[in-house]
């Protein structure tokens, strides 16, 4: 009598506590697997920052987030100069004040802007030529940072990025895969070039390429390519003032460019941003075309317009967003996809966007937290472990914690582990034919 009461109470808890829906991961997921692998699909990606952030295992390099390099530059700034540092202060005041984050990007933009209408005053304590010194400073700054190439490239059997390509390089589709990347590192061609798999980038020529925006919005341009589009600019992207045209050459010369900035381009060749914004919003109307963000945070308001006006031109496309939101505080695991917060509301909003957390979901406009419908026999469990990591069991006495054998209550609860890049990766390869068929078909037969 005193267990069923204990067990009364539990479920009362249960009830009260998840007043949301319930997403089976195994109906959402399989349906992702088979888009996946329709060759009748157009597949693009849209990696962020934490796709650099990402590690294959403890002895892979990566690049650190926004934030932590954002806090790093600033830091030594402002260390180094203390002019410097209330000038800093004051644009994290300024940038805060207008709904923006202050990261090292928002403040490049605002250092454009300042260095445009200074002239010969002083903005902030600082003259034209402080404020050209900081904004090189901040670049240098982050050009050492990500330029983890140079560890890399002769050990590449710990890049996730190389497992990413192999997975493009044996896909066999009739629309080649196309990502779009806000990083500014080299892993992503990395990659693909260690796996020889063919892609264009956008830039033509070879003693001095040159970006074309022509062919960036043509899509029958190297139609069987894979397509690289860096859309917050790249190591070793150049402007060159006299041509007005960028640029591409080595990384550790000169400069860099990064989104958004005020900088004027030719507009009969287009900005790099402008065209590659474009190509992202033209592959979105396209028919039955499939975007999948990962490392993408939705903290750009930019691209956000442009991902949900093309989802209302367009009743065939869908982008499903696996959305890293797993964060600590005082030990504890928390997610930042609540019912409430901005990516939910998003989605709530507009259907075709599918946001899978690590945790919770929406999906179809609904609010709901990952849960299987039934507890799977051996076999489902290890397809169901490339994707989900179920909680273990509960103990039936909820007061002491204590186990009581045989009584352990399946929840059916978890965590979805692929809004991780290295694990999403690996649930690509998981899809990936084993080994040669026809070889395996010979044996077994003869």
């Amino acid at each position: 009598m005193k267990l069923k009461l204990e067990l009364d109470i539990y479920e009362d808890n249960r009830k009260k506590i998840m007043q949301t829906l319930t997403h089976d991961p195994t109906e959402y997921i399989r349906g992702l697997q088979q888009l996946l692998v329709s060759d009748k699909k157009r597949i693009a990606f849209l990696f962020g920052a934490g796709t650099s952030l990402s590690k294959k295992n403890a002895k892979s390099n990566n690049v650190p987030s926004i934030g932590e390099m954002t806090d790093r530059i600033i830091s030594e700034l402002s260390i180094d100069n203390m002019k410097y540092a209330d000038a800093l202060g004051d644009f994290k005041t300024e940038i805060n004040s207008k709904d923006g984050v202050f990261t090292i990007e928002t403040l490049l933009s605002l250092l454009e802007m300042k260095i445009l209408v200074i002239g010969c005053g002083e903005l902030n304590g600082l003259r034209l030529t402080d404020l050209i010194n900081l904004r090189d400073r901040v670049k240098k700054s982050i050009r050492e940072i990500v330029c983890i190439h140079k560890i890399i490239e002769n050990d590449l059997s710990n890049v996730i990025h190389v497992d990413f390509a192999e997975w493009i390089k044996k896909s066999d589709r009739k629309f080649p895969i196309e990502i779009f990347t806000t990083n500014y590192d080299y892993l992503f061609e990395i990659g693909l070039e260690a796996k020889n798999v063919p892609f264009y980038d956008g830039f033509t020529g070879t003693y001095k390429p040159f970006f074309d925006g022509d062919s960036v919005e043509d899509f029958n341009h190297l139609s069987r390519q894979t397509k690289l589009w860096k859309i917050h600019g790249s190591l070793g992207w150049h402007y060159n003032q006299d041509t007005h045209k960028v640029w591409r050459r080595d990384s550790d010369s000169d400069d860099f460019l990064i989104y958004p900035s005020s900088l004027k381009y030719d507009q009969s060749r287009k900005q790099p941003y402008l065209a590659l914004s474009d190509r992202l919003s033209k592959f979105l109307k396209q028919p039955d075309s499939i975007l999948i963000t990962c490392g993408y945070s939705f903290g750009d308001a930019h691209i956000n317009e442009r991902i949900l006006n093309s989802l209302n031109q367009n009743g065939s496309s869908h982008v499903f967003a696996l959305f890293y939101d797993l964060y600590y505080e005082q030990g504890e695991r928390r997610y930042s996809l609540s019912e409430n917060s901005s990516i939910a509301k998003l989605a709530k909003e507009q259907t075709k966007l599918s946001i899978f957390g690590k945790k919770f979901a929406v999906i179809g406009g609904k609010y709901g937290q990952w849960k299987l419908k039934r507890e799977p026999d051996k076999e489902d469990t290890i397809n169901i472990n490339e994707f989900f990591d179920e909680d273990a069991p509960i103990s039936a006495d909820n007061k002491t914690g204590e186990e009581i054998l045989g009584k352990e209550l399946w929840t059916g609860e978890g965590e979805l582990t692929i809004p991780d890049f290295a694990l999403f990766v690996r649930f690509l390869q998981s899809m990936m034919p084993k080994g040669n068929i026809v070889k395996e078909f010979l044996n077994d037969r003869y």
